[in-house]
């Protein structure tokens, strides 16, 4: 039996069940498509005490992010998320050379350069020595640990508490939530505060975002949930904001119950609009599964009807929810014959278990493709906009989810 990572309850119930597939971010060479690859479960289930929706830890965390293939900074629009994030920030609780902010997964350093170049002294904690290298040559202090109690202790003694801790998209990544939280309430300083941004659960459901699901997301997050977390390691969520970023996030303020920050009115507003969906009840966790293969339908018929026509589809991005896709629908380069990345890590690899071949985006201008397939479908404006000329000379755009949909122009 399966039990809680937060509560140690056991987990009886299925959110939805995706199959198996690799890790996401596990991008092949060439020589790696003669050997096996390790599919692992994508079966999602939800706590009936708690509430929280996770899937086990199948392989160690060390394993996946040991070597990472994600860059935050290939992403024009995350880049200007991280900018005016930092601006907030040093606007709203008065930042400046003398207080200590922390970033944990700092990544490649996109967000606290911002930082650096106000003067705001700061440190990355990044588990990935890889991209810490990158946030290196641009200035960021990087220190390459995975994050919790220990690693916080550290920080603690050697630079003192953090005014400021920043956790964007890692919240959802961590196996021990508890010791991840615990290691943050133990950072931050007496009035300091942390922000956790993670894509909404709501969303989610709503959407129908099932391929936001894989490996590296242990844990699939509400409001309510993060509240009851928090409150478990003595902080209190005093302020939301509802994003747009990976298709709809929150951003949650924490304090020390102590600390003098007012509670703001849209901590009840999201957690009445959950009520309202049925989230804070198991029952509205369990109708999910039938969109999601009514969802994967929807992609086999478009894909497949486009081929039988003589069409050529080409993808664009080869991100973790991409690939999450490709496996469950089990679509491979005899629909999609290959997709192009900006990251130049990925160029000239495959895709984990289907064997789509990567290539830089110039390689479109040779292809002329009918139809492009967006897989990071949350960057379809930027994208779009980049590639406003193959649309303009005819080659359409479609998404997959929450069904495939045609872009259409921008008027």
């Amino acid at each position: 039996m399966l039990h809680c990572r937060f509560c140690n309850a056991p987990l009886e119930h299925t959110f939805v069940d995706l199959g198996s597939s690799p890790p996401c971010e596990s991008f092949l060479t060439e020589e790696e498509l003669h050997q096996g690859e390790t599919f692992y479960p994508l079966h999602v289930r939800v706590c009936a005490k708690c509430l929280l929706v996770q899937i086990p830890e199948c392989l160690p965390a060390t394993e996946i992010f040991d070597d990472y293939a994600y860059f935050s900074s290939f992403s024009d629009s995350w880049l200007a998320h991280a900018s005016n994030y930092c601006e907030a920030m040093i606007k709203r609780f008065g930042l400046n050379q003398d207080s200590f902010a922390v970033e944990l997964a700092s990544n490649d350093g996109y967000l606290l350069r911002n930082f650096v170049k106000s003067g705001v002294p700061c440190l990355g904690i990044e588990p990935s020595g890889n991209v810490a290298e990158a946030a290196k040559k641009v200035g960021v202090e990087s220190l390459v640990r995975f994050f919790g109690i220990e690693t916080a202790s550290q920080v603690h003694t050697d630079r003192g508490p953090a005014d400021l801790i920043t956790a964007n998209n890692v919240l959802a990544h961590v196996p021990d939530i508890n010791d991840f939280v615990a290691g943050a309430a133990h950072l931050l300083s007496p009035n300091g505060v942390i922000t956790y941004e993670f894509p909404h659960l709501s969303r989610l459901i709503e959407e129908c975002q099932y391929d936001t699901i894989y490996h590296e997301h242990f844990s699939y997050l509400s409001l309510l949930t993060v509240q009851t977390i928090a409150a478990a390691h003595d902080l209190t969520v005093f302020d939301v904001e509802e994003l747009p970023s990976h298709g709809g996030s929150l951003r949650v303020f924490l304090k020390h119950k102590r600390a003098n920050h007012e509670r703001m009115p849209s901590v009840d507003e999201v957690l009445a609009a959950e009520e309202s969906m049925g989230l804070h009840h198991i029952d509205g966790y369990l109708g999910f599964q039938p969109r999601v293969e009514a969802s994967k339908r929807s992609t086999l018929k478009f894909l497949i009807e486009a081929r039988e026509k003589g069409e050529r589809i080409v993808a664009y991005g080869a991100p973790g929810k991409g690939n999450t896709l490709l496996n469950y629908c089990g679509i491979r380069s005899d629909l999609i014959e290959f997709a192009v990345d900006r990251n130049p890590y990925k160029h000239g690899r495959y895709t984990p278990g289907t064997h789509i071949p990567i290539r830089p985006v110039e390689a479109l201008d040779d292809s002329k493709p009918d139809w492009i397939l967006i897989l990071p479908w949350n960057l379809q404006r930027e994208i779009t906009a980049q590639l406003a000329p193959m649309m303009a000379q005819g080659t359409r755009f479609v998404v997959p989810i929450p069904t495939m949909t045609e872009v259409k122009p921008t008027t």
